[in-house]
């Protein structure tokens, strides 16, 4: 059999990411990627509010890039988005996506006929009366908002998958420990606590990068460029300016304390469920200082995740080594094209 070409699209909020894969019989290999920005405002918390420029930073992004398909797996996010742990029938496949509108509609904070609803099996026993899963709850507008978008740069979406998912498949180390992911963006957090790759608590909090760049900028009375400057070549770092470096950790308290309520979380429902390490990926990940700060926060292993672990490198080289570059920010799309693998 031939090589089978994949590519990831990540619509974020500051830029489209798309890298693409060649898997024959072994790992895939990275073999393109490309990236464009987006204008201030055009995608806010995974919705696009500018259909018009995303399209075009897609079209910009195949036309300097020169992908081989249009045929893509497309990642959505959003704080709307429920992945909820639930116990079903243990029905057929697709007896059971035809009940779930009637299983979980009191239980969704949104109206049943608009979302998009799955289901994910965690564990299936045959001949048990049911199955333990994650139910999966997008807003339908939103999602078909991205296919039609990303089909008007005359690509084809093949499959819609969730960002936190494709950060999972990408970023997680499979042992048997307990552990969580987190992929910090520049308006929201996803929070994926996993054991061995399997999904126990999935969030996204709508808090990133950007929050933090506005909150300086605020209390220290300077422009948006000039804080976003301090927060990249500081960040958390000791610093002779000890008002700038309380508003730095100022600004990080609210995300910490989201991240650390979801291992509370998870023990309050499962005491033995103690999360042993952190792993940090997404742009805003790599802020100085942010992983020292976190360990004695947290009081748990953390490091920054490699999101290429599980790709080849091409004989060529060169697109890995570019992607090399960005990829803590390229998690998503890399994790994407790995879905389509599976």
């Amino acid at each position: 059999m031939g090589s089978i070409t994949l590519t990831g699209v990540d619509i974020g909020s500051t830029s489209i990411r798309a890298v693409e894969t060649t898997r024959g019989k072994e790992n895939p290999v990275v073999t393109n990627f490309g990236q464009a920005p987006l204008p201030v405002g055009a995608v806010e918390g995974g919705v696009i509010n500018d259909e018009k420029a995303v399209t075009a930073a897609i079209r910009q992004v195949w036309e300097a890039h020169k992908f081989k398909s249009k045929d893509v797996v497309v990642g959505v996010t959003s704080h709307q988005i429920v992945v909820r742990e639930m116990t079903m029938p243990n029905l057929p496949d697709r007896e059971l996506r035809q009940s779930l509108p009637f299983q979980v509609r009191d239980v969704l904070p949104l109206p049943v006929e608009k979302a998009l609803l799955d289901f994910y099996p965690l564990e299936r026993t045959k001949g048990a009366e049911q199955v333990r899963g994650l139910l999966i709850a997008a807003p339908k507008e939103n999602v078909l908002t991205t296919v039609r978008t990303v089909e008007r740069a005359g690509l084809r979406v093949t499959r819609v998958d969730l960002a936190s998912f494709a950060v999972l498949r990408a970023a997680a180390r499979l042992t048997a420990h307990v552990e969580a992911v987190a992929d910090i963006g520049a308006h929201a957090t996803t929070v994926i606590v996993h054991v061995d790759g399997e999904p126990k608590i999935v969030r996204t909090i709508p808090r990133g990068g950007t929050d933090i760049t506005e909150m300086i900028a605020s209390r220290l009375s300077i422009s948006a460029a000039e804080a976003e400057d301090f927060k990249c070549r500081y960040g958390l770092l000791p610093i002779e300016d000890l008002r700038a470096a309380e508003v730095m950790r100022e600004a990080l308290r609210p995300l910490i304390s989201e991240i650390r309520s979801s291992f509370v979380y998870l023990q309050a429902s499962d005491p033995e469920a103690r999360v042993a390490s952190l792993g940090l990926c997404g742009g805003s990940a790599l802020l100085p200082g942010l992983v020292d700060t976190l360990y004695r926060e947290l009081g748990v292993e953390v490091y920054i995740a490699d999101p290429l672990m599980r790709l080849r490198e091409s004989r060529r080289r060169g697109k890995h080594n570019q992607l090399n570059m960005f990829r803590s920010s390229a998690t998503i799309s890399i994790g994407l094209t790995l879905a389509a693998a599976a």
